[in-house]
C-alpha cells in the first residue's frame, strides 16, 4: 500500500503542481504583453488561460498533501523533522498561491493592474516556486532516508 500511495503522491505532485508553477511563471510576462497591447485579443486570451490553469490546478493540487500524509503515515515518518519542515513549506506555498498569486492574477485579468503589479506578481510567483523547489529537495534527500542515497 505504501508504494501505491507514494506513486499517487508523486504523480499528483507532477500533474498538479507542475502546471501551476509553469503557468504562474508565464503569467507576469504575458500580462505585460497584454497591458502593452490592449487591443490584442490573443494576448488577453493567453492571460485568461494561464489564470484558469493556475486556479484549476491549485484546486487539484490539494490531492498532493492528502496522499502525502497518507504515505507518511504508512511509512511511520509523520514526526520526522524533514517532513514537518516540508509540511510547513507546503502550507506556506499554498498560502502564497491563494493569498498573493491568484488574487493578483485575478486583478490583472479583470483589468485592474499595471506593469508594477506584474513585477510584484513575478516576485510572489518566484517565492511560490522556490518553496516548492525546497519541498521537492526535502522529499528527495530527506534526512535519515533508507534509500542509501
Amino acid at each position: 500500500m505504501t508504494k501505491f500511495l507514494l506513486a499517487v503522491h508523486v504523480l499528483a505532485a507532477i500533474v498538479a503542481i507542475g502546471p501551476v508553477t509553469v503557468a504562474a511563471s508565464m503569467f507576469p510576462p504575458a500580462a505585460r504583453r497584454a497591458l502593452a497591447a490592449p487591443d490584442d485579443t490573443r494576448a488577453a486570451e493567453t492571460v485568461q488561460l494561464l489564470h484558469r490553469i493556475c486556479k484549476v490546478y491549485a484546486v487539484v493540487g490539494v490531492v498532493v498533501p492528502v496522499f502525502g500524509f497518507a504515505t507518511a503515515s504508512t511509512m511511520g515518518v509523520l514526526g520526522s523533522a524533514w517532513l514537518i519542515v516540508s509540511i510547513a513549506l507546503t502550507a506556506l506555498a499554498a498560502l502564497v498561491l491563494a493569498a498573493l498569486v491568484l488574487p493578483a492574477q485575478t486583478a490583472l485579468v479583470e483589468g485592474a493592474g499595471d506593469r508594477e503589479k506584474t513585477v510584484r506578481l513575478a516576485m510572489f510567483t518566484g517565492v511560490f516556486n522556490l518553496l516548492w523547489a525546497a519541498v521537492t529537495i526535502l522529499m528527495i534527500i530527506r534526512p535519515g532516508s533508507t534509500t542509501g542515497a
